[in-house]
């Protein structure tokens, strides 16, 4: 059983679903502070002048610096997700499969909810089923497992739900690797591995490929049929921690 756990962004670019797609149990990163001007408020769509950000404004009812993701609220006395259905509408209208998809990119964000972690939940979770992933979805917030460090706690959280490999992002390596190879897991019983990906390219429009866009960019080049096919076509054989630290991070130790 394999479990990853990340934070719940605003549509995720392709490698977040290539995570997903591995998983058997993801677990919904949401109890954790909100940092300002991350992936969880903001992605990027491709326009005929280039990348821009679609950003979703946070309410300042509350003090943003120690805001949990769970307790994150939606600004939507401001009118942004019509602006981003807006940019949406008019860069991707030329697209091949604007008609099947465009309805739905409407559905996500226009679902009724003031809360950022709902918000960006429903919308993986319907991308999910739409191109056909369909592992177990928790959410931290609901584990019980809380004031632990960092990979202490995503140890508790593999062993809670019966998974004997935990698939990590690379940038958490920043962490886990800190003091002591593969962090908590070292000795939890629980093989770390790290996700290794490299960005595929596809049909796209305006102009040159462009990597890393948000996922939406995916679906309306290539379809819902097809995505799958393209997510996948760019994982390469994951990392064991320990070959991760000699090949990336270029630790003999």
């Amino acid at each position: 059983m394999i479990c990853v756990i990340m934070q719940p962004t605003y549509f995720p670019w392709m490698g977040y679903f290539d995570l997903i797609d591995q998983s058997d149990t993801f677990v919904f990163l949401d109890d954790v502070k909100l940092a300002s001007q991350s992936w969880m408020v903001r992605n990027r769509i491709k326009t005929s002048n280039g990348p821009i950000f679609l950003t979703v404004p946070i309410s300042k009812e509350k003090n943003p610096e120690n805001i949990l993701i769970q307790n994150a609220l939606l600004a939507n006395d401001k009118p942004w997700r019509k602006k981003h259905l807006k940019s949406i509408y008019y860069e991707y209208k030329k697209s091949g499969f604007f008609d099947e998809v465009y309805p739905w990119a409407e559905k996500i964000i226009n679902y009724p909810t003031d809360s950022l972690s709902e918000f960006n939940i429903q919308g993986i979770t319907l991308i999910c089923n739409l191109i056909g992933l369909n592992p177990t979805f928790i959410r931290s917030s609901t584990t019980g497992i809380i004031d632990l460090t960092k990979d202490i706690k995503l140890v508790e959280i593999c062993r809670r739900y019966n998974c004997e490999i935990y698939l990590s992002p690379q940038g958490s390596s920043d962490y886990l690797e800190k003091k002591n190879p593969g962090g908590a897991f070292q000795d939890s019983g629980i093989d770390l591995y790290y996700h290794n990906y490299a960005h595929p390219t596809y049909p796209q429009s305006h102009g040159v490929f462009t990597s890393h866009m948000c996922i939406l960019d995916l679906l309306f080049n290539v379809g819902l049929e097809n995505a799958m096919k393209i997510i996948r076509s760019g994982r390469k054989a994951n990392y064991h921690y320990l070959e991760f630290r000699k090949k990336i991070l270029n630790i003999s130790q």
